[in-house]
């Protein structure tokens, strides 16, 4: 299985990406330049400063002058090419908590010298993929979005896994009157119509609930929606194995019905479970961005992709600051990365699969 999965290019490359964000989710505070609430309110809406190099500063951005219309009051952003902000690795920045354990001030990018300020009082700033309304960086909390965002999936997944497993084994193994009963409430959840599901979620969800409570709201929600597809794959391979000579033999020796299921049944078929556990986790990133971004899940002050992309209702601020989709462009990475992972799991783990 392990050969066969590192011949499939694309699930390498997804492995390789998924792991790079799961990285970047674990040290978010270090990677990312500023703080998670950090802002500077006279930046708001700067544009992308892409980093340029020379041999004179090094890897640099210019520096940015805001000039504002007197009549319509937009701000407009023009370069200052001669004032250069430099930048580098494993600079000191403004302080933060890592993990809420220990207070530093180094970022593994960001700007030289932070803490020299310009000449006009300020500190210089530096807005990798631009900033939002209240001159938040974007690309900072991206990453500290990564952080909720993934893991939401993984939470949810092992929840699923529980109550998949579980159940969907129960009623392949027993069958019967169990399997009947288990089958029509596997069809009343999945009968119910999701968007007015999340709409009564969200006016049942307290408002002044901590952000750590309703984080596992969702997990918990996401996660009663989503184990029946594991219990059905699992009750269909139950439903042929536990014939089998081995399963047999197993009773004869008597052996409990629980030791035959979890023992000599379930690790017959685990790589499917792999499989279909990994095909789930895009399923739990989008249906927390969807709820976040209807404002029915989680909530400011956490930063998730879903959250953030609240800044976008406004379809004309959309148009002028297109930057503010770039939450867009990780899900779509990280859900085609799930779904390419998972393709190479389904392939390895098929012992009928051609070469």
């Amino acid at each position: 299985m392990r050969r066969r999965f590192f011949h499939h290019r694309l699930a390498v490359a997804s492995l390789f990406l998924l792991a790079v964000l799961y990285v970047l989710a674990v040290g978010a505070e270090f990677f990312a330049p500023y703080p998670r609430q950090w802002r500077d309110l006279s930046r708001a809406y700067c544009p992308p400063q892409l980093p340029r190099f020379s041999l004179a500063n090094g890897l640099y951005v210019p520096a940015m002058r805001v000039a504002v219309d007197p009549l319509t009051f937009r701000r407009t952003y023009l370069e200052e090419r001669n004032t250069a902000i430099r930048l580098g690795f494993f600079v000191r920045g403004e302080t933060y908590r890592f993990w809420g354990l220990f207070p530093t001030d180094r970022h593994f990018f960001g700007v030289r010298a932070a803490r020299i300020r310009a000449a006009d009082g300020t500190l210089p700033t530096f807005y990798f993929l631009g900033a939002d309304a209240i001159g938040r960086d974007i690309f900072s909390r991206l990453i500290y979005g990564t952080r909720i965002s993934l893991s939401v999936g993984l939470v949810a997944i092992a929840v699923t896994f529980i109550l998949g497993v579980t159940i969907g084994g129960i009623s392949g193994y027993f069958g019967g009157l169990t399997d009947t009963l288990v089958q029509r409430l596997i069809e009343i959840v999945n009968a119910f119509p999701q968007i007015p599901l999340w709409l009564a979620f969200g006016a049942i969800l307290p408002a002044d609930w901590p952000p750590l409570a309703t984080y596992f709201a969702i997990t918990l929600v996401l996660s009663l929606l989503g184990w029946t597809g594991l219990a059905r794959v699992v009750r269909g391979k139950l439903l042929s194995l536990r014939e089998e000579d081995y399963a047999t033999a197993a009773r004869l020796l008597g052996a409990s019905h629980t030791r035959i299921l979890f023992r000599h049944l379930l690790p017959g078929f685990t790589s499917h479970i792999i499989v279909v556990l990994t095909m789930s986790v895009p399923a739990m990133i989008l249906g927390e961005t969807s709820l976040s971004f209807l404002g029915l899940g989680l909530r400011t002050p956490v930063v998730s992709w879903g959250v953030m992309l609240q800044d976008c209702l406004n379809l004309q601020t959309v148009a002028n600051y297109p930057w503010l989709l770039m939450p867009v462009v990780l899900i779509v990475l990280s859900v085609l990365c799930f779904n390419f992972l998972g393709d190479g799991l389904r392939d390895a783990a098929d012992p009928y699969a051609t070469k």
